[in-house]
């Protein structure tokens, strides 16, 4: 009897069942011990993530692949649910969040420091995946986009390069801002300030924009560092309009090794993101918050990799 009360292996689901109900009838009490898998079995965790962040395709719809593979692999059903701006704005809650459904909560990416506040005063365990704010009292899983972005442009520096300008849009995420800020860190660690003319660091991701921030500038860098693979893309494009070959008169470098760094021609050398690893730390972050919610919060960097690819060479000392 004590085996097929303990649910151990070796007894059929129905024998198991006619054990139950008989020591139930016969007043025996017990407790059957679960398995941290049929734990996570039982579980229902929410994803969820701004409208733009979704339609990412590139990052974060792999992002998306990888978290929903992990999850199935823990036996976990996901509920999935899209914030548009006007829900952001108006801290309207998804349902599954607001009638407490789901156990557990994984927030993929920025959507505003209020309403991702709104959300963790639900109580419901979360762990925000590629985002931190330190108003946002939560669990965290990150890339160390500071440096990255570091071995990036030290890649550049040791090519020779020294006039090197960098692009994005810093508004749009803190991972953006931490980019530029491990751009700056290689940068001075040479004894280099860039020319505030060289640091678009508010542009759209674009065509038209970023062919008017470079085909306005007076003195153009020797390359540049773009805070992802998709400025990088029309970085590549727009200085091929201007006469520029690539990397023989100006390098580039991208970030997050999308597929549009192996699109464009030539390929962009990039900064890997290992999506899976980014799902598996997450996933296995939440069931440990969903064992022990009352340990202290942690934030986890992951690591990223420099791959070298045609876009970048040697300065050719102006000629």
């Amino acid at each position: 009897m004590s085996q097929a009360l303990s649910g151990k292996d070796g007894v059929s689901e129905a024998t198991r069942q006619l054990v139950v109900k008989t020591a139930k009838e016969m007043g025996y009490r017990y407790e059957r011990k679960r398995s941290s898998a049929s734990r996570a079995t039982a579980r229902r965790v929410g994803l969820i993530a701004s409208e733009i962040t979704f339609s990412l395709q590139p990052f974060f719809g792999e992002m998306f692949l990888s978290i929903e593979r992990e999850a199935h692999r823990h036996g976990i059903s996901l509920l999935i649910q899209s914030v548009t701006p006007a829900a952001r704005d108006g801290l309207v809650l998804s349902p599954f969040i607001a009638d407490r459904q789901v156990d557990g909560l994984l927030i993929l990416s920025h959507i505003s420091t209020a309403y991702i506040n709104k959300v963790l005063e639900q109580g419901i365990p979360t762990v925000l995946i590629d985002h931190h704010d330190p108003l946002n009292d939560a669990d965290a899983v990150l890339t160390n986009n500071r440096f990255g972005a570091y071995r990036a442009v030290r890649h550049l520096l040791e090519l020779g390069h020294r006039d090197i300008g960098i692009i994005g849009n810093v508004r749009r995420s803190p991972s953006y801002q931490e980019r530029w800020e491990g751009y700056l860190l290689a940068m001075r660690e040479h004894g280099l300030e860039p020319p505030k003319a060289h640091q678009l660091i508010e542009t759209a991701e674009e065509e038209t924009a970023i062919d008017q921030a470079l085909g306005s500038l007076d003195k153009r860098p020797s390359a540049w560092f773009c805070m992802n693979d998709g400025y990088a893309y029309y970085v590549c494009s727009s200085l091929k309009k201007l006469g520029f070959r690539i990397p023989l008169d100006v390098s580039v470098s991208g970030f997050d090794n999308s597929h549009f760094s192996q699109m464009s021609d030539p390929k962009i050398t990039t900064t890997h993101i290992d999506r899976d690893l980014f799902a598996r730390v997450a996933v296995e972050q939440l069931l440990r918050r969903l064992e022990r919610p009352d340990d202290a919060r942690l934030e986890v960097l992951l690591p990223t990799t420099l791959i070298v690819r045609e876009s970048t060479g040697p300065w050719n000392g102006g000629n």
